[in-house]
């Protein structure tokens, strides 16, 4: 019966991956409720369990009494002599008598193992929270399991991750089997079932660990990400700096003949990104975030965060991108509100898709 319950409770914790240390006291823990249960609370009692060599083995201290009222907490003296091979004993002392967990009962036992699936079941959960938890901005690569209308399922290390389609880029299309790699977004624990574990490709984050990825000086501090703004699938914008002035960051980033940023363009279904350098000048960090437009003059509110931008009637269109794009952008990775000076007129935010449309037409 002891091996029976062992060997279940062995395979279920290695099936996920618990280490035997926290698993011998969960053991412990549900043993010393089952002799309390029977034994009494005041009870004296001992449990050994060893994970490496299989091995449960129950002991209770009994009373030696001449004439036994209570079995489970009195023996007689005659009886604990054989037990012992004959060793003396005097009325009074304690004796420790060995219980097999047969003598339990199958009730008793089934409740056990119960107890153990469902403890188990929490510490897992446990787990695989604190082990996600500490991953959250860290890419994974997991396969597609199962497409909703929703979402996507996706299988980790035996681990249900859920890939939202608001974190999906638009233009992909996933089938079950499929690798996809994508950023850890959130990690939650829930009242009940395994933690909700949320990834996304449509973070700014995924981005930046792309990045980290395919070019060493990143990932190594020579160069630093200062801001990324995205629409994803169609265009992104990246301001990096080099703590190093012999290495370029753009160039490094770029790679030779593209090739390091043609990588992730490629990850990304075939993102536009623009790798721009970073600098404390804010006019010029503003000009250089509007690329590949030309401005003419800019003009700078730094309480408000306001920039105010005159640049040559047919560089408008340019400036302000498809459906205000370029200019969204801008504004996103510089952190200034970016308004267009245009025939005495400030056009707002709302205005670039109309003119973008009209000039389209």
């Amino acid at each position: 019966m002891a091996s029976e319950i062992f060997e279940a409770f062995a395979q279920l914790a290695k099936l996920k991956n618990i280490d035997k240390d926290i698993l011998e006291s969960v053991l412990k823990d549900a043993l010393k409720k089952m002799m309390e249960k029977r034994f009494g609370q005041d009870s004296e009692f001992e449990i050994i369990v060893n994970m490496d060599r299989g091995i449960i083995e129950l002991f209770v201290y009994k009373t030696i009494v001449e004439e036994v009222n209570d079995p489970d907490t009195e023996i007689d003296l005659e009886t604990a002599r054989a037990k012992s091979d004959g060793q003396e004993f005097e009325i009074g002392e304690k004796f420790l008598e060995e219980i097999t967990i047969g003598s339990f009962g199958r009730r008793s036992v089934q409740t056990l193992k119960q107890y153990l699936r469902q403890k188990i079941s929490e510490i897992d959960k446990e787990v695989t929270y604190n082990r996600y938890k500490d991953q959250v901005g860290e890419l994974i690569v997991a396969e597609v399991y199962q497409n909703k209308s929703n979402s996507i399922l996706l299988m980790h290390n035996g681990c249900e991750i859920i890939f939202p389609k608001s974190e999906q880029i638009p233009k992909e299309k996933y089938k079950k089997g499929d690798t996809v790699r994508a950023v850890i977004k959130s990690v939650e624990k829930k009242s009940s079932g395994p933690p909700l574990i949320v990834v996304s490709r449509t973070d700014d984050k995924f981005l930046e660990k792309l990045f980290e990825t395919e070019i060493p000086e990143i990932f190594d501090g020579v160069i630093e990400i200062k801001a990324i703004a995205r629409d994803p699938g169609e265009r992104a914008k990246v301001a990096v700096v080099s703590n190093d002035n012999r290495i370029d960051a753009v160039g490094a980033c770029v790679g030779m003949r593209g090739t390091r940023i043609h990588a992730i363009v490629r990850e990304l279904s075939n993102e536009n990104i623009d790798v721009i350098n970073y600098t404390d000048d804010i006019a010029l960090y503003i000009t250089r975030a509007l690329a590949p437009a030309k401005i003419q003059e800019i003009q700078i509110d730094n309480v408000n965060k306001i920039a105010k931008i005159k640049a040559d009637e047919e560089q408008i269109s340019l400036l302000i991108g498809k459906n205000g794009q370029n200019i969204k952008l801008a504004s996103r990775l510089t952190g200034y509100q970016l308004d267009v000076l245009r025939d005495e007129n400030e056009m707002d935010s709302n205005e670039y898709e109309e003119l973008t449309k009209d000039n389209e037409n």
